[in-house]
């Protein structure tokens, strides 16, 4: 028996993967670091990344496999690779892969107990399914960027974290997962049909309830959770660095007032409760971060549950001591670092994800 190449909790997992753009590579990426082998299927020519292999983390742990699907003999060996698979994703318009010769029903065919993944933007139906999208299009849409930045200002972009990454990458592994253990019951694959306009619209579940509850206005910056809350915010300090303040419990900012109460006489703040006042308090709340650095309002709420935090640079997040103590940006190669796997497990913790690829060649059976 081969054995597999990584022993996380889905070690024996065997991916197939058509090389793609954006979340169905960070799809795959996370699944390869819970321990699937993962190999991608990647066309002549180069491949699709963005960046130069040593800095595309989204490709770690894979094993890649130059193959010409439009090629008889290369369309053969897809199949042959089907039939060895438990998963295969996709990340191509609607209809690419049938044009192909390789969609849900002749993968099927060769392998029913194949879970076939789609990951698009609008998903496999509907009347934008074959349109050219993007994170930003899927958030303008679903209404997600509507709802992020200053009430004074437009829509603020939030990286491509949530239709690409949130919405979709980590979606298709939830997916993935789901029709793996349903198939435990079944004995048979399915098609997942994962769509970045349907996941960004899930991350809105909790908007939608306050907003069907009436505790969500149509205005940006004006609610709890957007920036409109003084006391759930950024500010600026003395010496031109930020602070995120996040009291948003009353016992939490009762611990914010104690360690400001030095400095400034807070009883004469507004109620944090006066809505109507939000705007008074927000201004008291600056002025007292302008007093210091930001390194010293972290020191001075350090230990405690006030929820402040100094806004940290991408080098700074690597250097500050939880994450150090939780190896949270390994360096695994010359590269440079990159963001550990996750979550984390008490018996089934991947090994290094970076390097494997010759490991899970073997495990495809390949030479």
């Amino acid at each position: 028996m081969t054995q597999a190449a990584n022993p996380g909790p889905l070690a024996g997992v065997k991916v197939l993967e058509l090389a793609g753009l954006g979340p169905a590579p960070f799809g795959c990426m996370v699944l390869a670091d819970l321990g699937a082998d993962v190999l991608r299927i990647q066309r002549p020519g180069g491949g699709t990344a963005l960046l130069p292999p040593e800095h595309e983390v989204t490709d770690r742990g894979r094993a890649t496999m130059t193959v010409d699907l439009r090629d008889d003999a290369g369309h053969a060996t897809a199949l042959d690779l089907v039939e060895r698979a438990d998963v295969l994703v996709e990340g191509f318009r609607p209809g690419v892969t049938e044009r192909l010769g390789l969609g849900p029903q002749v993968c099927a065919e060769r392998n029913p107990r194949l879970i076939y993944a789609r990951m698009t933007g609008w998903g496999q139906t509907g009347p934008l399914a074959d349109r050219a999208g993007h994170d930003l299009t899927y958030l303008a849409i679903s209404g997600v960027l509507s709802l992020i930045g200053p009430a004074d200002g437009p829509p603020a972009i939030p990286l491509n974290l949530i239709a690409d990454y949130g919405g979709g990458g980590m979606l298709l592994v939830t997916g993935v997962l789901a029709a793996l253990l349903e198939r435990e019951r079944s004995g048979t694959g399915q098609v997942v049909d994962v769509a970045m306009i349907d996941g960004a619209s899930l991350l809105l579940a909790q908007t939608w309830g306050m907003r069907n509850a009436g505790m969500w206005r149509d205005q940006r910056g004006s609610n709890l959770l957007d920036g409109g809350a003084p006391f759930y915010d950024t500010y600026l300090c003395a010496d031109g660095g930020y602070v995120a303040l996040a009291a948003l419990e009353p016992q939490f900012y009762a611990e914010f007032l104690d360690g400001v109460s030095d400095l400034v006489d807070t009883t004469t703040w507004p109620a944090r409760e006066d809505r109507a006042r939000w705007h008074e308090l927000r201004a008291c709340i600056a002025a007292t971060f302008l007093r210091l650095p930001r390194d010293d309002w972290a020191e001075r709420f350090a230990g405690t549950d006030a929820c402040v935090a100094p806004v940290l640079g991408l080098d700074e997040a690597v250097d500050h001591p939880h994450l150090r103590h939780r190896d949270s940006h390994p360096r695994w190669n010359p590269a440079g670092r990159q963001p550990a796997p996750a979550p984390r497990f008490s018996r089934s913790s991947p090994r290094t994800v970076t390097g494997i690829g010759d490991a899970v060649a073997d495990a495809w059976g390949l030479d």
